[in-house]
């Protein structure tokens, strides 16, 4: 800072010596301080001088926007204005909390119909399950029945191509014999064919005719035939009604004679009641062939007697017999009556 003019600073002088009953004399170092500290002082009474009149503008500006406010009433009309607003918005609010108590109502009315749907729901599933349950159980017993159907339909169409009648009498030949189940019918010299074996293939002989007559529904004039295996016979329904035996022996003495006598007349019977039934099928059916014709006790020119016949020729007329009855079984069964 530059030293104070002189004339400063006696100036400065004079006016200390003037409100001090002291003179003050400086030295010039300490004029120059002092000097210093005024003019710093002095500087900030300016600035806080600017600052006062700044405040003082800004005041009076404040004041004069006080002055061109809003006037009383319009700002009673404001408020008027703004407790409409008020009134108008807890309107709206209590309209809001209406509302709000509705829609919980309906929400808890909601749920209640939420709660009933989910019963009903997991009914319809248990309903549903077990109906599956169910109709699985069904269509298992289903499968099992129509299985069972299949099985015996065709246990039912094997049966309908099974001829029980061929099961029943098997009729064949072992040799120069006829057979029925496997039993032999007749003698030949050689073969020692027992009479119990000859009896009972008589039996079945006798059995299968009165058979066909009863599937025909056929009866024979002038006979009865009685089936009664080794022991089967025929009766005589018209004149003496005498009673034959089918069924022979070996034994030479006088009364088995007599016996076999009536052995021969069963024979001659029996190829009777085979000619009736013969004839029968021919007049209902012109197309069955018989290779061997039956004239009073031959067929085929062999005699059934077997008195005072040779073996070997009564072992073939019994052939003829056996063959004649295996064609009316197969007639009986597989034509048109079967």
């Amino acid at each position: 800072m530059q030293a104070p003019p002189a004339g400063s600073t006696t100036r400065l002088f004079n006016l200390l010596s003037s409100r001090t009953e002291l003179d003050h004399p400086l030295c010039a170092e300490c004029t120059h301080i002092l000097l210093s500290n005024l003019t710093r002082q002095l500087e900030e009474t300016k600035k806080e001088r600017d600052g006062y009149i700044a405040f003082e503008k800004e005041v009076r500006k404040e004041a004069d926007r006080e002055k061109d406010g809003p006037s009383k009433d319009e700002v009673e009309q404001k408020i008027e204005k703004l407790k409409e607003e008020e009134h108008f918005a807890i309107d709206q609010l209590k309209a809001a909390e209406s509302e709000r108590a509705q829609l919980e109502q309906e929400l808890r009315s909601l749920e209640l119909e939420e709660k009933a749907l989910e019963e009903e729901e997991a009914e319809f599933w248990r309903v549903h399950n077990a109906h599956l349950l169910k109709s699985a159980e069904q269509a298992s017993q289903l499968a099992a029945l129509r299985a069972a159907y299949a099985a015996d339909l065709a246990t039912l169409e094997k049966l309908e191509r099974t001829n029980v009648y061929n099961d029943a009498f098997c009729i064949g030949h072992d040799g120069v014999f006829g057979t029925i189940n496997g039993l032999r019918l007749g003698r030949v010299p050689g073969v020692p064919v027992e009479w119990a074996e000859i009896n009972a293939a008589w039996g079945q002989t006798l059995l299968l005719l009165y058979t066909i007559a009863r599937k025909l529904d056929y009866t024979f004039e002038n006979y009865r035939l009685v089936p009664m295996g080794s022991f089967s016979r025929i009766e005589r329904t018209t004149g003496d009604k005498a009673t034959y035996e089918l069924y022979g022996s070996g034994d030479l003495h006088l009364g088995r004679l007599l016996h076999n006598r009536r052995f021969d007349f069963a024979m001659v019977a029996f190829l009777d009641c085979l000619k009736q039934l013969i004839d029968y099928v021919r007049s209902q059916d012109p197309h069955v062939d018989f290779p061997h014709q039956i004239v009073k006790d031959k067929i085929g020119e062999a005699s059934v007697k077997v008195q005072f016949s040779q073996e070997e020729a009564w072992t073939r007329a019994l052939r003829h017999v056996l063959l004649a009855l295996k064609i009316l079984l197969k007639w009986a069964t597989n034509g048109s009556n079967g």
